[in-house]
C-alpha cells in the first residue's frame, strides 16, 4: 500500500504509480483544514487567493476543485499518458479519494460532520521518541530556569523577516530564556548573550518537557506540545490549529502570522504568567495511542484555567492527579473508555486493507 502526504501535484504522481502498479493507495492530510468539508473554507493557493464575494463554503471548495484543475492539470495528465493512464478531470478529488485518512488527535483536531468525505481519523501520528537531547543542549538546560522554546517548523515565515529578534525580545521581556528551532525559516540568535541557545532537529518530546512554554505555527508540534503539558503560543500561519487550541483553553493563539515583540510577549504573558505550570515526569506523557485521553483531561483543564493560568484556584489540585508518583495519566475513566474505543474502532476498520 502506498501512503501519500503533501500537495497535489506531488501526490497525484503517487497515486498514478499506485494505479499503473496495482497497488493500493490512501491519501492522509495532517490537519482537517486541507480536506473538503463544508464546515471549513479551503487553504487558498500561493497567489491565488479565493473569491472575496464568496461565503458558502461547499461554493469555494468546488472553485478550489476548478483552481487546481486548471493549474495542474496539463503536467499531470501528460504525465498519466506516458503511463497509459487516463486523463482526469478533477485532480485534485482524484488525489484526495473519497476515503482519506486524517492523523490528527480527535480533540484537537477533530474531523467535523456532516460532511461528502468518508474520512478515517487514526489519531496523531507521532511515536515515542527515543533520542537523547545533545549535551550542550541539556547543559544549557540545566544551567538555569526552564526556557520558553521557538520554532516554527516547515513554515518559512516569509511575512516575517525578523521574527527571531521580535521573538526573543519577548521572551526576554518575560524574564525567561529561549532556545531557537532553527526550522526552514533558518532562525538564528541575534546577539552572544547567554540566555538564548539554537539547535536544529532535535527531539522535541523530550525538550518540550523541560520547557516553559512553546512558541510555534501551530502545527503537528501542537500536538506535541500538549502531551508534553507545556503552556502554547501559536502564531498560525497557514492551516494551523491556532484557534481551536484558543477555543480549548490550552493555550493563546496569537491574531495573524506576524507578530510584534509587544503582541507577542502579551500573548506569552497570558500563556506563562499566574502560577508555574506542573512539572510533569519526563516519562509522565510518553507518545501513545491512548494519549487522546490525557489530550482530553488537559481540555478539562484548559477550560477551567483558560490560558494556563491558574484563575480558578479550586482547580489546581487537577494538575496533582498522580504526578509525584510518575504513574500513567489517569483521567476520567468512562471518557477514557469512549476515546480508546473509537480510536481501536477506527484502527481495525482501516487495518483491514493495509
Amino acid at each position: 500500500m502506498l501512503v501519500a502526504i503533501g500537495l497535489v501535484p506531488a501526490v497525484a504522481v503517487v497515486k498514478s504509480v499506485a494505479e499503473k502498479l496495482g497497488i493500493r493507495y490512501v491519501y492522509e492530510s495532517y490537519q482537517p483544514v486541507s480536506l473538503p468539508s463544508p464546515q471549513h473554507p479551503p487553504i487558498p493557493r500561493p497567489g491565488r487567493m479565493l473569491p472575496s464575494d464568496v461565503t458558502d463554503n461547499r461554493v469555494l471548495w468546488d472553485w478550489d476543485a476548478q483552481d487546481a484543475h486548471a493549474v495542474l492539470s496539463e503536467a499531470i495528465n501528460t504525465h498519466r499518458a506516458s503511463i497509459v493512464r487516463p486523463s482526469l478531470d478533477n485532480v485534485r478529488d482524484h488525489v484526495f479519494t473519497d476515503h482519506p485518512w486524517l492523523a490528527t488527535d480527535p480533540i484537537l483536531a477533530p474531523w467535523q460532520q456532516p460532511t461528502d468525505l468518508d474520512v478515517v481519523q487514526t489519531g496523531a501520528w507521532a511515536p515515542p521518541d527515543e533520542r537523547p537531547l545533545p549535551a550542550e543542549l541539556v547543559a544549557f538546560l540545566d544551567a538555569g530556569t526552564p526556557p520558553v522554546y521557538l520554532g516554527f517548523g516547515s513554515m518559512p515565515m516569509r511575512t516575517s523577516t525578523d521574527v527571531a529578534r521580535v521573538a526573543i525580545e519577548a521572551i526576554r521581556a518575560q524574564g525567561r530564556r529561549a532556545v531557537v528551532a532553527r526550522g526552514w525559516s533558518d532562525l538564528a540568535l541575534i546577539d552572544d548573550q547567554d540566555d538564548c541557545f539554537v539547535v536544529g532537529e532535535v527531539n522535541q518530546q523530550a525538550l518540550f518537557r523541560r520547557a516553559a512554554g512553546v512558541v510555534h505555527h501551530g502545527g503537528a508540534g501542537t500536538t506535541t506540545a500538549t502531551w508534553a503539558g507545556a503552556p502554547q503560543v501559536l502564531v498560525p500561519q497557514a492551516g494551523d490549529l491556532a484557534s481551536r487550541v484558543a477555543h480549548l483553553g490550552i493555550g493563546a493563539a496569537y491574531d495573524g502570522p506576524t507578530p510584534t515583540t509587544e503582541s507577542l510577549s502579551a500573548a506569552l504573558r497570558t500563556a506563562l504568567t499566574a502560577h508555574e505550570r506542573p512539572p510533569w515526569p519526563a516519562a509522565h506523557v510518553p507518545a501513545r495511542a491512548d494519549s487522546h485521553a490525557l489530550v482530553s483531561h488537559l481540555v478539562e483543564v484548559g477550560r477551567g484555567l483558560r490560558g494556563w493560568g491558574y484563575r480558578h484556584p479550586r482547580r489546581r489540585d487537577v494538575w496533582r492527579v498522580r504526578r509525584d508518583s510518575g504513574e500513567r495519566f489517569s483521567p476520567d475513566p468512562e471518557n477514557h473508555h469512549r476515546i480508546s474505543a473509537s480510536f481501536r474502532g477506527l484502527v481495525a476498520g482501516s487495518g483491514s486493507g493495509a
